[in-house]
């Protein structure tokens, strides 16, 4: 009975243990579904009208004269991606405590009382007379800096997933380059109006709402920068 209930609490406690170490090994992603007003929103009728083949100016799978900017389902968008971050913080903080704590004894007295008795209040107040001091302080301080200066900049061909009734559109595009065995997955999804479009069918991931971008290496350099698993586990269970 007793080696079970020790079994049982051994196999919880290492339960907990692992969990408070995955908790801190998770590595950060990102959603690229589509927002919740996306899905809820119902797409735009497509009202084209392939009939009319005879005309140089209809709209047609191949019109003569047209707009080339991305305006339908499935039409492809070049995202320029130029996005820069600066942010700096301090942090200090200090604490300090002193306390100071006294206690002393009482004492007898005997007024009027015979030179006996006044000797042996004496002797009494020779115990009791005693007192006691503390004296306790504590100090703390502790100051922090971060500075981040980061930019990447690159283009991305994205495709129109849904046109929305309001007209917007949802893209979302993705790119995997491989050279000399190192990969560069770059992902980006999010809702653009189709006036941000320029006349070259390019618009600036500045211009996207709900902007989701995605950039990451996968290979030996990869593997060389990043930490081991036991190393993860040893910081995310160390509790200093």
């Amino acid at each position: 009975m007793i080696k079970n209930l020790l079994t049982t609490m051994t196999l919880f406690c290492a339960i907990l243990f692992l969990n408070g170490c995955t908790a801190g090994l998770t590595e950060p992603e990102i959603n690229f579904e589509p927002p919740p007003y996306v899905e809820q929103m119902p797409a735009k009728e497509d009202k084209r009208d392939y009939t009319s083949t005879g005309s140089i100016f209809g709209q047609g799978e191949n019109p003569l004269f047209s707009d080339h900017k991305a305006m339908h389902k499935h039409d492809i968008v070049t995202v320029i991606i130029s996005e820069a971050a600066q942010s700096s913080s301090t942090a200090a903080k200090a604490l300090t405590e002193d306390d100071t704590m006294t206690l002393g004894g009482g004492v007898f007295t005997s007024p009027g009382a015979n030179g006996a008795v006044n000797s042996a209040v004496n002797t009494l107040n020779g115990f009791s007379n005693i007192g006691f001091g503390s004296t306790s302080g504590s100090a703390f301080s502790g100051a922090g800096s971060a500075t981040n200066d980061a930019s990447f900049t690159t283009t991305v061909s994205a495709r129109i997933v849904k046109v929305l009734s309001n007209g917007n559109y949802f893209i979302s595009g993705s790119r995997e380059i491989l050279i000399d065995k190192q990969k560069q997955i770059i992902k980006l999804s999010g809702v653009i109006r189709p006036y941000d479009i320029d006349q070259n069918n390019n618009i600036n991931s500045a211009q996207m709402s709900e902007a989701k971008i995605l950039y990451k290496t996968q290979g030996d350099i990869d593997r060389a920068t990043e930490q081991g698993w036991g190393t993860k586990i040893i910081q995310a269970a160390w509790p200093f």
